[in-house]
């Protein structure tokens, strides 16, 4: 389908694209609610309920520009049944789970089939859309991928109250199942016939890099961070994504061409959307457990807290976002919103076990609204910077932003708060069996005895303030960042054959 067709006939595209996209996103949030849960059912650590959440964060964000690559020659309509296949296979799988491995397998079997869908929804929406109705569809797009994951959480946590953490699961098998026949409804199907050979081997040095370098992440609160254990695996990762690059720039067809970063608006807006949301998925990680084991929240009551983030976030980025851009200009508009976020972080560290809720409504008022501010044009100046034959990598690469600073964000901060957490832990006097499953789990500890689990809530809060507090930090300097690479004159056209106009690379300022 293309733009010439008649009126009308591509906007049935998009409710059904937005369900496939709501279907992968959801889940990257929705088993956090659950986290408690687990921790008390499979006897999981706080270091493997790291990894069965990152496990289908770093897997989807891994081959997402692979899946682009596979949705462009292949046929996004076929690429995108395709992974809602496997995703709800993947998903009835991981809801007979009876320990922690099996589901952190599971849930990497759902990263592959989620890397396959996310690429083709905004790809499909780009060849589709006439331009002057783009920008609305893909504010459109960049507003149900943020709300998708408050809406996994809500619905979860409404399962959770009357079944087991199983049925999350199943909740991701009727979703996937519903897009699937929507999708094959009237998704039109659209492909590039001179779409280049696959980088296999590219894909392959990229997962290599980025799972050595999330392993490290993840395991370094108990490896220790200064271990050779953690350092060598950081330098593991460091080499191979160093050898990533080398590859890329030798190939005639890259994965992913790094001259395509000498665009600063398209390098500006990759990092503006991985901070965005290595800050936004570690915030879920770890508020959820916070609401659950600290403030003795139900699963329901504990994802409804964080709906006026939904709220919020709608509107300011559907709407409030594109019309800033257009009066003020994108560099304003995506600073403006990464400040927010980190505000809204710099609120979160001061969390307690005495926090009353207005003290997180304070900083998730600013949070969505910051979300919706810095997303959508960002978003926007990925997909304007490549010409229509890289709509699918140039849709995976905002994706892969969003992934793989999620992915870095729950190992990050998640990482960040155990070191914390079992720093602050005193369990002087206590038998040494139960000290040790104190420290491998809070929500395990809150089951240990009074003294326990009073001193285990300390330490989580304690861990909770630092995590945040490095997660403005890290937010404010990407703000001064941006600001600074979307400063002057537009930037020169992209490499390679096919690339658009210099002036089609450049976000207004």
């Amino acid at each position: 389908m293309t733009a010439e067709e008649p009126p009308g006939v591509h906007k049935a595209v998009l409710p059904a694209v937005m369900l496939s996209l709501a279907t992968v996103v959801s889940a990257v949030a929705s088993l956090n609610t659950a986290l408690p849960s687990l921790a008390r059912d499979l006897r999981a650590t706080q270091t493997e309920l790291a990894w069965i959440i990152d496990a289908y964060a770093l897997v989807f964000a891994a081959l997402l520009l692979l899946g682009g690559a596979i949705g462009d020659r292949y046929g996004r309509r076929r690429v995108l049944a395709a992974g809602l296949l496997i995703f709800g296979a993947g998903s009835a799988a991981a809801a007979f789970a009876d320990d922690p491995a099996w589901l952190v397998a599971m849930r990497g079997v759902l990263g592959i089939g989620a890397a396959l869908v996310m690429p083709a929804t905004l790809s499909t929406i780009t060849s589709t859309f006439p331009a002057r109705e783009r920008a609305r569809a893909v504010g459109a797009w960049a507003g149900v991928a943020g709300a998708s994951a408050i809406f996994g959480l809500l619905v979860s946590g409404s399962l959770l109250e009357v079944w087991s953490w199983r049925s999350v699961f199943w909740m991701n098998v009727v979703l996937a199942a519903v897009a699937l026949a929507a999708t094959l409804a009237v998704v039109p199907e659209s492909a590039e016939p001179d779409a280049p050979r696959l980088d296999l081997t590219g894909a392959l040095i990229s997962v290599a890099g980025l799972g050595a370098g999330v392993y490290s992440i993840i395991e370094a609160p108990m490896e220790g961070w200064t271990s050779p254990h953690t350092l060598g695996g950081l330098a593991l990762s460091i080499v191979l994504l160093a050898a990533f690059v080398g590859w890329e720039l030798r190939r005639p067809n890259p994965l992913l061409d790094p001259r395509l970063f000498r665009i600063p608006a398209f390098s500006a807006a990759t990092l503006s959307i991985t901070v965005q949301f290595f800050a936004f998925f570690g915030f879920v990680f770890i508020v959820l457990q916070y609401l659950q084991i600290v403030k003795g929240d139900g699963p329901l009551l504990a994802a409804a807290s964080l709906l006026p983030l939904a709220v919020v976030l709608m509107p300011s980025a559907r709407v409030i976002a594109p019309r800033l851009a257009a009066r003020l200009g994108h560099r304003r508009v995506v600073t403006a919103g990464l400040l927010l976020v980190a505000l809204a972080m710099a609120v979160f560290s001061f969390l307690d076990a005495g926090s009353s809720y207005w003290l997180l409504l304070t900083g998730l008022v600013p949070l969505g609204a910051g979300m919706g501010l810095a997303m959508t044009p960002a978003t926007a100046a990925i997909t304007d910077a490549l010409p229509a034959a890289k709509q699918g990598v140039g849709s995976a690469v905002n994706d892969l932003a969003r992934e793989l600073g999620g992915a870095l964000g729950i190992a990050v901060l998640g990482s960040v708060l155990q070191s914390a957490y079992r720093a602050d832990l005193d369990l002087a006097g206590v038998p040494a069996r139960v000290a040790e499953q104190a420290e491998s789990s809070p929500a395990v500890a809150a089951q240990l005895g009074p003294r326990v689990a009073e001193q285990a809530r300390d330490a989580f809060a304690t861990g909770i303030g630092t995590a945040f507090l490095y997660s403005a930090i890290a937010l404010a300097v990407t703000a001064v960042l941006v600001a600074a690479m979307l400063r002057g004159r537009p930037a020169p056209a992209a490499p390679g054959p096919g690339a658009p106009r210099t002036e089609e690379n450049s976000m207004p300022v």
